[in-house]
Parts: structure tokens; sequence; C-alpha cells
């Protein structure tokens, strides 16, 4: 009982548990947005290029978060610049980047021998986030959450019909490339707290358990955060009890949640 009170009194798990709450603060309603628009695959995407962004970080003398942003970032441009001039469906083109980053990433780790901790950045490494990276986390979580409220509307049109939001007058192509900057830049400080492998998890499951229980786009992207936020407590909580690795601890107490939510009949 000793060990756990001084494990509960240290810093670095309330680093950790902030580091966790601002993702989930941010990652709630932009999940929604991805729910609604069926782009799991497109986090996935997103994901497999955070690798090859901490890659460029450690060759140029970059923070980590910074440069898988940038990646991210640059990525999500270059998906909406081959939607608009390729003619493969969007499927596809996820397919092709997705791997492609992924493959790019491990091979330029190889070729230039970069001592990196794969796991860490696979399964997220919560419990090791510095002050400095909460900083840029709670930045990037603020402008984005600046953004959202900004775009929520021309966003909500944009989801429920393009081509009715274009005829009135919503600018379709960049709300489309801000949705996509949003989501990369959520991608690259979820990263330290789940990992490449489960960011997309974090992203849909929590608001996928608040769309059976919402009747509004608002109530499901706070029910969203708010899953989210108990789903980081859990699962830190779970990870000290019993020395679990955070990341996925953090997504199995989403799923948990999730399956609790079908209990209830979904709003009409």
């Amino acid at each position: 009982m000793s060990e756990l009170v001084a494990v509960l009194g240290s810093q670095f798990l309330w680093l950790a548990l902030a580091a966790g709450l601002i993702v989930a603060a941010v990652g709630g309603p932009l999940g929604c947005f991805a729910v609604w628009r069926r782009m799991a695959y497109f986090g996935d995407t997103l994901a497999h290029s955070a690798l090859l962004g901490v890659t460029l970080g450690f060759l140029l003398h970059l923070q980590p978060t910074l440069a898988v942003g940038a990646t991210c970032c640059a990525l999500a441009v270059l998906l909406v610049y081959l939607q608009r001039r390729q003619k493969f469906s969007v499927d596809t083109l996820l397919g092709i980047l997705s791997h492609s980053m992924l493959a790019l990433g491990i091979v330029t780790v190889s070729l230039f021998d970069i001592n990196v901790d794969l796991l860490s950045l696979l399964l997220g490494d919560l419990l090791a986030v510095s002050p400095e990276d909460l900083v840029l986390m709670a930045a990037a979580g603020a402008l984005i959450a600046g953004l959202l409220f900004y775009l929520w509307e021309p966003l909500l049109a944009f989801t429920l019909n393009e081509e009715l939001a274009a005829v009135e007058g919503v600018p379709v192509e960049r709300v489309r490339l801000a949705l996509m900057l949003m989501l990369a830049l959520l991608i690259a400080i979820a990263m330290k707290v789940v990992g490449i492998l489960l960011i997309t998890a974090l992203l849909i499951i929590p608001a996928a358990s608040a769309r059976r229980l919402s009747h509004t786009p608002e109530r499901m992207a706070l029910l969203a955060a708010l899953i989210g936020g108990l789903s980081v407590l859990l699962g830190l909580l779970a990870s000290v009890l019993w020395d679990t690795p955070a990341g996925p601890s953090i997504v199995l107490a989403a799923a948990v949640l999730f399956l609790c939510t079908q209990a209830r009949p979904q709003h009409s």
C-alpha cells in the first residue's frame, strides 16, 4: 500500500495523466468526425507515418513530437492532392500510403542505424512524458480545440453532405484539409500516449461508445471526450496496480467502456 501511495504521489504519474487527458479532450470530438466520415483507415495511415517522422527528427535533431507532426501534416496534404488529381478510390490511396510510409520508416531506421525504442513507439510510453512534452501537447491540443470550435458548423455541414455544403458556400476543400491536419496533429501528440499501433483505437472507440448514448453531434463530441478521459484514468490506474503497459491498458479500458455502452438502447 505504501508503494502505491508513493507512486500516486509521483510527478511522472500526474504528467502522464495530464497528457492523456489532453489527448482525450481533443481526440473525442475529432474521433466523432472520423466515425461519421468512416476515416479510421486514414488514422492508421497517419499513424504509420509517425515512425518516419521520428526518424527524421533524429536525423535533423528535432523534437520528435514536432517532427512527427510535420510528417503527418505533409502526408495529409499529399493525400488531399492525390484525391483531387488521381482516379483511385480513397481506400486504395490510403492502402498505398499507409504501407509505404511504414516501410520507409523501418528502412530509414535500419539505413541510418538510429537507436530508437521501437516498442515504445509502437505501444506508447505515457509514463515517460516530460514537462517539455506536456507543454508541446498542450499547445497542439489548444490549437486543435480552437480550430474545432471555429470550424464546427462548416465541419458538420461538410460531414452531412459535401455537395449541399458547397452549394451553401462552405469551402469544402479547405474544411477537408483542416480536418486532416487536425487529425495529423492529434496523431503526433497521441503517439506518446498509446503508440503507433493503438492511436486509431483511442480515436475511434470513445466516439463509437458515445454514439450509442447521444442524439446530437455536440452531445456525442462531449461524451466521447469524457469517455476518452475515463479510459485514460482507468488505464493508468490498471498500469500502476498491475504493472501493465500504459498505452494498451488505456485502449483496453476504452474497449470495456464501449462494451458497457452496448447494454443501453441507442437514441433514435
